[in-house]
C-alpha cells in the first residue's frame, strides 16, 4: 500500500483526500505524481477510470499553493483544458475540496449557459479555471481571460479533444500560455495528433503509461445477447433495467434516450435521460438523480447517448447496456468505461438483433474483447439481475409532466419545457461527494461557471476513484 504522503503529497491535502476516504493512491497517481509534484512535465496514458483526476489535482494545488505569485482579476495561474462540460464539471467538483485547502478559488467555463457569471468570477479573480476549449477562446478573444500569468496547464482526454475536432483550439490555448510553465498531459491514446501536440508543449517531459486503451478483462464481463426481433429487444431491455444498482443505457440518438427514459418510468423504473438537446440545468439536474442514492431520491437508471461515453463518472454502476451497439470499437470501450472503475467489477450487454451480428462481431474484434453471441434465456437475466428493485407506482416523473403540462396551459407559450425525466423531489437536492474522482453533477462550482470556495466532489459513488 502506497499512501499520498509516501508520495510527497502536502500533509493537508492528504487529509483532505482521507476524509473522503481516498488513502491508497492508485497506479496512475503512484507512477506520475512524484514527477508532477517536482514540477516536470508529464505525459500519462491511462483508461478511463484509472484515477487521472487526484492524479493532475493534487500536483496542480500544490504546486500554485507553493508559489509566491498571486492571482489576478482575468489572469489565472493554473488552467485545466477538457473536452466536454459534465467532465469540466466534475474535475472542477474534484479539485474544489484541495484548493479550499490551500486558500485558491476554482471556477468551470464552457459553453451552453450564459457567460455572465463566468465573465464576473473572472473580475473576481479566481487561482484554477477548469475549461472547455470553445468557450474558453470566446472569453480569451473577448479579453475577459488571459492566460499569460498560467503556471501550470492540464490537459485531460486529449485523444476525446482530438475526437470532437477540438486540437486547433487545444493548439491555441496552449501557445498563450507561458512556455516557462508545467504542462501535464493525460490521454488514453497517443493517434490523432495528440504525439505531436505532446513534442510540441512538453519539455523535458517524463511518460508514464499505467494501462491499455482497453478495459482490463479481470475486472469486465462482456455479455452479448442476441434477441430476435424488436418487441423482445424491448423486454430484455426492461429487465435488464430493473434490477437495485446503478446502470446505464446507451442509446444511438437522443430521441431514442429520451422515449427509452420515458417508457421505463412509466413501467415502474424510474429513469432519467441525458443527451445533447437538454438545457445544461438539466443536464445536472439530472445527473445529480443518478449519482445520488435511490433511497434519498434517486433513480438507477440513466439513459445516454455517447455524449455521456466519457462525461459521466458515477461509482458504482455495476452494469452498462448496449441497448443499440455504437458504430465504432472506439465507442465501445468509452461506453463500457462507466463501469467497473478502478478496479472494481462490472458487466457490459450488447444487445444485438439477428442483422447487427456481423457488425457487432466485427466491433469486439477491434476492441479486443472475447465474447460470445449467446441467446437470451432466463439463466442468463437471473445472472444479470439476481435481484429486482420495487417498481414505483405511479412513477414520478409522469406525475412531473402531468403537472408540467397543466402549468403550460395556463401559461403564454413559449417557455422552456423540461424534456428530461425526473424524480420532482430531486430539483432542488445536490449530490454529494463519494469515490476519488467519480462525480455525478456541478457540486464544486456554480452553474454556469460560478466560483467554489468548498463543496463536494460531486456524486454519492462509492469505493472507487473515478478518474
Amino acid at each position: 500500500m502506497t499512501s499520498f504522503l509516501d508520495l510527497g503529497v502536502p500533509a493537508d491535502l492528504a487529509a483532505v483526500l482521507s476524509k473522503d476516504g481516498k488513502t491508497e493512491a492508485f497506479a496512475i497517481q503512484r507512477d506520475t505524481l512524484p514527477d508532477s509534484l517536482a514540477g516536470r512535465d508529464l505525459l500519462g496514458r491511462g483508461r478511463t477510470g484509472s484515477g487521472k483526476t487526484i492524479a493532475f489535482a493534487l500536483p496542480l494545488v500544490s504546486r500554485l499553493a507553493a508559489s509566491s505569485r498571486k492571482s489576478r482579476p482575468g489572469h489565472p495561474r493554473g488552467l485545466v483544458l477538457a473536452p466536454t462540460r459534465e467532465l469540466a464539471t466534475q474535475i472542477a467538483a474534484t479539485i474544489a475540496p484541495l484548493a479550499e485547502a490551500k486558500g485558491l478559488r476554482v471556477t468551470t467555463v464552457f459553453g451552453g449557459v450564459s457567460q455572465r457569471p463566468q465573465e464576473q468570477a473572472m473580475r473576481n479573480g479566481v487561482d484554477i479555471v477548469v475549461a472547455c476549449p470553445g468557450r474558453l477562446e470566446d472569453l480569451m478573444k473577448q479579453r475577459v481571460v488571459q492566460l499569460d500569468a498560467v503556471e501550470v496547464t492540464v490537459l485531460d482526454e486529449a485523444d476525446h479533444m482530438a475526437d470532437l475536432g477540438f486540437l486547433p483550439g487545444v493548439t491555441r490555448i496552449l501557445t498563450a500560455t507561458p512556455a516557462g510553465g508545467q504542462r501535464l498531459l493525460f490521454s488514453a491514446t497517443l493517434d490523432r495528433g495528440i504525439d505531436t501536440l505532446a513534442r510540441r508543449f512538453l519539455s523535458n517531459a517524463v511518460s508514464h503509461e499505467v494501462d491499455e486503451e482497453s478495459v482490463p478483462v479481470g475486472e469486465m464481463t462482456h455479455r452479448v445477447l442476441v434477441v430476435d426481433s424488436t418487441d423482445n429487444k424491448t423486454t430484455l431491455v426492461r429487465d435488464l433495467a430493473s434490477g437495485t444498482g446503478r446502470r446505464i443505457l446507451f442509446t444511438r440518438t437522443k430521441h431514442q434516450a429520451k422515449k427509452l427514459a420515458k417508457q421505463l418510468t412509466a413501467a415502474g423504473i424510474p429513469a432519467v435521460d441525458l443527451h445533447g438537446n437538454l438545457s445544461q440545468n438539466a443536464r445536472e439536474r439530472n445527473l445529480g438523480a443518478f449519482s445520488s442514492d435511490p433511497e434519498d431520491g434517486g433513480v438507477r437508471v440513466l439513459v445516454a447517448t455517447d455524449v455521456a461515453a466519457r462525461g459521466v463518472h458515477v461509482d458504482n454502476v455495476d452494469l452498462v447496456v448496449h441497448v443499440d451497439p455504437p458504430m465504432e470499437h472506439k465507442a465501445y470501450l468509452h461506453r463500457s468505461g462507466r463501469t467497473a472503475r478502478a478496479g472494481a467489477a462490472g458487466t457490459v450487454v450488447t444487445v444485438v438483433l439477428p442483422e447487427q451480428r456481423r457488425d457487432v462481431k466485427d466491433l469486439l474484434r477491434k476492441a479486443s474483447i472475447t465474447a460470445a453471441l449467446e441467446p437470451v434465456t432466463s439463466g442468463a437475466i437471473t445472472e444479470l439481475v439476481p435481484e429486482r428493485a420495487p417498481h414505483v407506482r405511479p412513477a414520478p416523473v409522469q406525475a412531473q409532466q402531468q403537472q408540467q403540462r397543466q402549468s403550460s396551459k395556463q401559461r403564454p407559450a413559449g417557455g422552456e419545457r423540461n424534456s428530461a425525466a425526473n424524480p420532482p423531489s430531486r430539483r432542488s437536492r445536490r449530490p454529494r461527494s463519494g469515490g476519488q474522482g467519480g462525480q455525478g453533477a456541478a457540486a464544486g462550482s456554480r452553474q454556469g461557471g460560478g466560483q467554489s470556495r468548498s463543496g463536494g466532489q460531486g456524486g454519492r459513488g462509492r469505493g472507487s476513484q473515478g478518474r
